[in-house]
């Protein structure tokens, strides 16, 4: 008989708490009843769930019913001695974008959001779809309040567009060539390391020795630093097109190479996001389905702290984009002409109405009037440098990309090997890496994304993929999350998230 294997999904699909007491049940149940049915011990979790009371004192199953009756009284307030909080029953009004290209659960979060007490402002972009707390693709200005999950677990997670005056013929000449230069400029897969840390000024803010959390994050956030992770980061190589010359942009008309990266802060952020999203939890009890919009006044200790752990992620994820093109810009012995950059994982301190407020884009653009940005398509779908209309209606934001169409499970289990490789010769892209869950196919459109957004943003510049280097798998547990809590683990590529 084969060894027993339970997921957390399974777990969570037969009423578990998310918490701890998942990954205790399955590490319970696989070391004392391994060699059992799973039909059986299914069975038995269940019985545990439902009276937890009754398995206190047995041998076994203890630990299992101890952590749900810890969970449950936690959920009535025993621990906590902090009252509830409830939400508005009418929330703030919110501007939908390419409402027809947005899933209803991502819809029914925002709504959600926008009842928060400290809800302001708020937006939904076209390429939305759920996810953690905020759906990705979720704008909302609140005050003096920042949400953990209203950011993401990848602080940060940014596009960096390296412009060249080369030649774009010369990517098919030398393919081989420029393939090489993205192998060795960075690494992907999560979790991954390098053998020897590169040198930045970043590694020396005193942030790191002012917080605890931040000092013991330090020597992993070295050894990633310039590293991409997985899912749907990547490093390219492609075409870019300006058929005028913008004045805020500054490149004349003509076809240039161009270097696009995208990825955020790797572990160091996925372990801020974790720290605070558990204090902030303990400090506001919200409702079930708002659980995750737990918030950190910027008044107190925590919440200052997030705020400066935040900022350094930011700035770190911006280090580890610069370090790729660095070593690319080397190796090429070329400047660029132009480099254009921004954050789609962040909260910023803004105006709004007069009054200062924190503005979550969780998988959005920042689109303030002028400001420039990069939305990616696919790796095979053209992506945009656009200037922003600061359109207030979308809280000064627009989409961060096309978004996914399907979840990864759901592109593992309808997309080929056979149709991919079809459709990246069609487009005439060489992919090192990357999974089915990536494919073209399990994106929404971004022409038509980008058509729901223009009154938002100008476009002023065209991306078009040649050579993409992604990681080979994504860590996904399957369920199309961006990312999964295990236990009281957070995985370290928020997965678009």
């Amino acid at each position: 008989m084969s060894k027993l294997k339970i997921t957390g999904k399974e777990l969570r699909a037969i009423g578990y708490p998310e918490g701890p007491v998942i990954s205790i049940a399955i590490n319970v149940m696989q070391k004392n009843y391994r060699h059992h049915g799973k039909e059986e011990v299914m069975e038995i979790l269940k019985r545990v769930l439902e009276s937890p009371a009754e398995y206190k004192g047995d041998a076994v199953l203890a630990l299992i019913a101890e952590q749900l009756l810890q969970t449950l009284r936690k959920a009535k307030g025993d621990n906590t001695g902090r009252a509830g909080i409830s939400l508005n029953n009418s929330g703030i009004p919110f501007s939908i974008f390419g409402q027809e290209h947005i899933e209803e659960g991502a819809m029914h979060q925002m709504y959600t959001a926008a009842k928060l007490p400290v809800a302001v402002a708020g937006a939904l972009m076209p390429d939305a779809h759920s996810g953690y707390g905020l759906p990705i693709g979720g704008v909302l200005a609140a005050h003096n309040a920042v949400i953990p999950y209203g950011v993401g677990v990848d602080i940060g997670c940014r596009m960096c567009l390296s412009v060249f005056d080369i030649d774009p013929k010369e990517l098919l000449k030398k393919e081989n060539y420029f393939s090489k230069e993205l192998n060795e400029a960075t690494l992907f897969g999560s979790g991954k390391q390098f053998d020897h840390a590169a040198d930045h000024e970043i590694m020396d803010r005193p942030e790191f020795e002012a917080l605890p959390l931040l000092k013991n994050l330090q020597g992993r956030a070295w050894k990633q630093l310039g590293s991409s992770g997985s899912g749907n980061h990547f490093v390219e190589f492609g075409v870019v097109d300006i058929t005028e010359k913008d004045e805020v942009l500054g490149i004349d008309a003509g076809t240039y190479v161009g270097l696009l990266s995208h990825s955020g802060s790797r572990a160091l952020g996925a372990n801020i996001a974790n720290h605070y999203t558990k204090i902030a939890k303990q400090k506001r009890r919200l409702p079930g389905e708002a659980a995750n919009l737990a918030w950190l006044s910027l008044d107190e200790e925590a919440g200052m702290e997030y705020w400066i752990s935040m900022n350094l992620a930011g700035d770190y994820a911006s280090a580890c984009h610069h370090i790729i093109h660095r070593k690319i810009v080397k190796q090429l012995g070329r400047k660029p002409i132009r480099m254009v950059e921004n954050h789609h994982n962040f909260a910023w301190k803004e105006q709004w109405e007069g009054k200062e407020v924190i503005v979550h884009r969780k998988g959005a653009t920042p689109a303030g009037k002028n400001v420039l940005g990069i939305i990616p398509g696919s790796m095979t779908a053209d992506g945009f440098i656009v200037k922003g209309k600061g359109e207030s209606t979308a809280v000064n934001s627009a989409s961060h990309g096309a978004g996914r169409l399907m979840s990864r499970s759901g592109a593992m289990q309808s997309i080929t090997e056979n149709a991919l490789k079809q459709e990246l010769k069609k487009y005439g892209v060489k992919l090192m890496g990357g999974g089915l869950d990536e494919a073209p196919f399990a994106y929404k459109d971004i022409e038509a994304v980008m058509q729901s957004q223009k009154q938002l943003v100008d476009v002023i510049g065209k991306f078009t993929p040649k050579i993409v280097k992604m990681s080979a798998r994504t860590g996904s547990d399957g369920d199309g999350a961006p990312h999964k809590m295990w236990g009281n683990q957070v995985r370290e590529d928020a997965i678009g998230e």
